[in-house]
């Protein structure tokens, strides 16, 4: 390393924020990133540790005390060199990564982690801004045809690597703009929708072919999920077509809460929430736009999704947000001895949260309450652990006034449909049976088509989606070619 004492000399710094008063005005990204000596003090706390952690801490297995070191000597063009060897899009993991790789993070034992994260996003729009990243066209054609269904980070990773092993790949869109839920559903305060217009110029310069409006298979009768298609194509003509299909489609169908006056007005999931508004920010006019201007608004889950409705509604000018997590308040400390190198379990407080934001643990809906079919409140009670179940409270009942209910409780599964219309076999959770083996690693039961990201593995992280989309990118090479380089 070129400080060997640098993590006993400098201190973490953290990326800046616009204030949160100026932010709450506008859905542009307000990150304030590292300058250049920032960024290289960052680097010097890296330490020679042996075993870093970190790289088994990051699901792409980005070779991070590399590039640390090569941004502390200065050796920017060497960093994303380094970085792109194992992730396609740094510049989406750099500013929507929780960070797993810094809880793994060896100084994180008994100090403040390295900031991995902050130098992934500096070396990322140093490296964009410089004219580093360029289109890597294949030398060679394979005269093979690979369908990637699904235009998420996992589609997009999987159709970026294929094509730059020769394949002619063809992305198949079902929305009207590319990116899956990096598009419509990351707020663009979070991070904004030309980074990925700017990767998808690139991958047509490699030679991908984006179709939008396309629905392969159809939706379920009742399903909510945002549909711009306007042309059906089947499975049947997908297989007859294409050398290979790779189904990236996603977990959409999101988790509901059952309980009564669910049917009121009023009671919306976040991926119905939150998507328009990104349609607005990108220009389209809609006829009827869900708001929380002046409202109350409940927003029921804690997670990344929960808060992004929260961030949304403060931006809308919403009367009051509050927030529920049917879980204990987590610690403000976790017991690092017990969960390094681990994803700790603690409160973790967003930007969103801290822009205005009421949060209630440990509580349960029992009822929405409504007036002439529209929500007016939500009645709660408050529930504990007890022999490993949640168990109501007596006496904690409570009603929260609510003019706006968000559901953001997560994804259950695919949109099962499109399993169907393939006849891909399902595992327990619903979600498209392929295993990860080196040999045969993402095909599922119906020849020549294979699955990857969300879709396969359930609702999880961007950067979890990108190694698979590279993985199973290595499969379909490895069926069509009978041997890949691509790295696994």
């Amino acid at each position: 390393m070129g400080k060997i004492t640098g993590f006993m000399e400098y201190e973490r710094v953290e990326e800046g924020y616009q204030p949160p008063a100026e932010r709450i005005k506008h859905y542009r990204e307000f990150v304030i990133g590292l300058d250049d000596a920032q960024a290289k003090v960052q680097g010097a706390r890296c330490m020679d540790c042996g075993t870093p952690f970190c790289n088994n801490g990051c699901p792409v297995n980005n070779i991070i005390p590399d590039f640390n070191d090569l941004v502390y000597r200065g050796d920017w063009k060497g960093a994303i060199q380094v970085l792109h060897s194992t992730n396609n899009f740094p510049e989406f993991t750099g500013r929507i990564c929780p960070a797993p790789c810094e809880a793994a993070c060896v100084l994180n034992i008994n100090d403040d982690p390295v900031g991995i994260k902050s130098i992934e996003h500096a070396i990322a729009d140093r490296a964009w801004k410089e004219g580093w990243v360029r289109p890597q066209p294949p030398a060679v054609k394979t005269g093979k045809k690979v369908a990637v269904v699904g235009s998420g980070p996992s589609g997009l990773a999987a159709a970026q690597q294929l094509a730059r092993a020769g394949h002619d790949v063809t992305v198949f869109e079902k929305n009207d703009r590319i990116g899956g839920l990096l598009r419509y559903g990351i707020p663009d305060f979070k991070m904004e929708k030309w980074l990925i217009d700017r990767r998808v110029e690139q991958m047509q310069a490699e030679g991908v072919t984006f179709r939008t409006r396309v629905l392969v298979g159809a939706l379920p009768d009742g399903c909510k999920v945002t549909n711009d298609a306007r042309e059906v194509v089947t499975p049947q003509e997908l297989l007859a077509a294409f050398d290979a299909v790779l189904l990236c489609g996603g977990a959409e169908q999101p988790r509901d809460l059952p309980v009564p006056g669910r049917e009121l007005d009023g009671i919306h999931f976040a991926m119905e929430f939150l998507p328009q508004q990104n349609k607005v920010n990108a220009g389209d006019k809609l006829k009827k736009q869900i708001t929380a201007t002046g409202k109350h608004v409940i927003v029921i889950g804690g997670g990344d999704t929960g808060s992004d409705c929260v961030g949304t509604s403060n931006r809308h000018g919403a009367a009051s947000v509050t927030q529920f997590e049917v879980m204990p308040q987590p610690p403000a400390q976790e017991n690092k001895p017990l969960t390094w190198p681990y994803w700790p379990l603690k409160l973790r407080t967003s930007t969103s949260h801290e822009e205005g934001c009421q949060r209630e643990f440990a509580i349960a809906t029992k009822e929405f309450v409504g007036k002439n079919g529209k929500v007016t409140a939500v009645r709660t009670v408050h529930v504990e652990m007890k022999d490993g179940k949640l168990v109501e409270i007596p006496g904690t009942e409570k009603e929260y006034k609510a003019d706006l209910v968000l559901l953001a409780m997560g994804f259950v599964s695919p949109i099962g449909t499109v399993l169907d219309a393939f006849g891909v076999e399902k595992d327990a959770r619903g979600n498209a049976k392929a295993h990860t083996e080196p040999v045969g690693g993402y095909a599922t039961n119906v020849p020549k088509v294979f699955a990857a990201g969300d879709m396969r593995r359930g609702q999880s992280l961007v950067v979890w989606a990108i190694r698979e989309g590279r993985q199973a990118a290595r499969a379909v090479d490895e069926f069509l070619m009978g041997a890949s380089v691509l790295p696994r």
